[in-house]
């Protein structure tokens, strides 16, 4: 296959597309036989989320981030009428500020009326989710989340997404304190630490703290990412994936800006200020690729002593497996750790990558750079799963 795709390159460009157009179309045909497979093949869905290009358009993230998060189309509930969410709503007010606030995260050239009409749904899906949910608490970024399901999938089934997302991989940032998150928060440095020493002693004696990642983690990058489609190509990838994915993917951009870092002034002003411009122009599918195969390598598990000495019974990571049992071949660990080895049998060197380096920064960049050669490999899935552990949540943002 890579000879195919060299002799592709050096061919006219017309043969490129083809091929691509080729690719996209068999991965196409590969979700549409999930979701006719009786029953619905959801590992196979999330094979195909997780993998390059992720679901590739708005009619068949429809169709699949539902089965997803095991939302049942076929018995949406209806939503009430916005008066009566909006009467005596502790909520309200907050939220109908962010919501205005929101401009920037509509298609532009998209016309008022059209735009203003979204924004009152907006409103309605989230007083509707926390009347109905009333031990979650509203924060500033939740609305960055809503609007992406709002305006992929339209307000019905955007609410049923919703709610079943906050009340699973969201909740943590819905606790009344700030614990929780701040406990996601603290596993970002542990995996730096893992992968490249040198980036995360940099950043301990800048005293940079985490704080620059917490936009990106509670909207799920929708706050800090101005292309939709760079969004919804990672909800695609965190909706198919671990509760704690995003801090993962965070810490794959860290990584991947390590030069920027190390030529950085060493103090917390400048540090701060370089980190929490984030570039617009990532490699995202090579950054996929990688935090996949940090989650298997660093487990949350392993991570768990360095994150924080506390309980974990009440956090989303942790509750994760009753989510898995309770819903239908829903595995996601399985297909990332089945992905890891598949790569592991393709390509010997990659062992190298399950050390953790402490020489110099040349090696990992060579890892680096094998894992970018890799791209995104074939995906299958194995009966097993990982043990999840610890603890997050939180209610600011910047």
């Amino acid at each position: 296959m890579q000879c195919g795709i060299v002799s592709l390159l050096s061919s006219p460009g017309s043969a490129l597309v083809s091929y691509f157009d080729s690719k996209k179309k068999r991965k196409v045909a590969e979700i549409y036989q999930a979701l006719n497979s009786d029953p619905i093949d959801v590992a196979a869905l999330r094979r195909m989320a997780i993998s390059e290009g992720g679901l590739l358009t708005d009619e068949i993230r429809c169709k699949v981030w539902p089965k997803l998060l095991s939302v049942n189309t076929d018995d949406l509930p209806p939503l009430p009428a916005g008066k009566e969410l909006r009467e005596d709503n502790k909520d309200y007010q907050q939220v109908l500020l962010d919501v205005r606030r929101s401009l920037r995260r509509f298609p532009p050239g998209m016309p008022d009326d059209q735009r203003e009409g979204l924004q009152e749904e907006l409103i309605d899906i989230i007083l509707h989710v926390l009347k109905r949910n009333p031990q979650l608490h509203y924060y500033q970024g939740y609305h960055d989340i809503v609007v992406t399901f709002l305006l992929v999938v339209g307000d019905r089934l955007a609410t049923a997404l919703v709610e079943k997302l906050s009340t699973h991989h969201l909740r943590d940032f819905m606790d009344p304190t700030m614990d929780n998150t701040k406990h996601i928060l603290n596993y970002l440095m542990p995996i730096i630490d893992q992968v490249n020493p040198e980036v995360h002693d940099f950043m301990q004696s800048a005293e940079v703290g985490t704080i620059f990642a917490l936009s990106w983690l509670i909207t799920w990058f929708g706050h800090v990412l101005s292309d939709f489609r760079h969004v919804v190509r990672l909800y695609d990838f965190f909706l198919a994936c671990h509760p704690l994915m995003p801090i993962y993917f965070a810490a794959v951009i860290v990584l991947y800006r390590e030069q920027e870092v190390l030529d950085c002034e060493c103090d917390m002003a400048s540090v701060h200020h370089l980190l929490s411009q984030i570039p617009q122009d990532l490699p995202y599918e090579t950054l996929i690729s990688r935090a996949g195969d940090l989650f298997v390598q660093f487990p949350p598990s392993e991570l768990a002593r360095e994150a924080a000495q506390q309980q974990a019974e009440r956090t989303a990571a942790s509750t994760f497996k009753d989510f898995e049992l309770a819903s239908v071949q829903q595995r996601p660990d399985t297909v990332l750790r089945q992905r890891f080895r598949e790569r592991l049998r393709g390509e010997e060197r990659t062992k190298s990558v399950l050390t953790k380096p402490r020489t110099n920064r040349f090696v990992k960049l060579a890892v680096m750079g094998l894992t970018v050669a890799l791209g995104a490999a074939a995906l299958a899935v194995v009966k097993s799963a990982l043990e999840w552990a610890p603890k997050f949540e939180l209610q600011i943002f910047p």
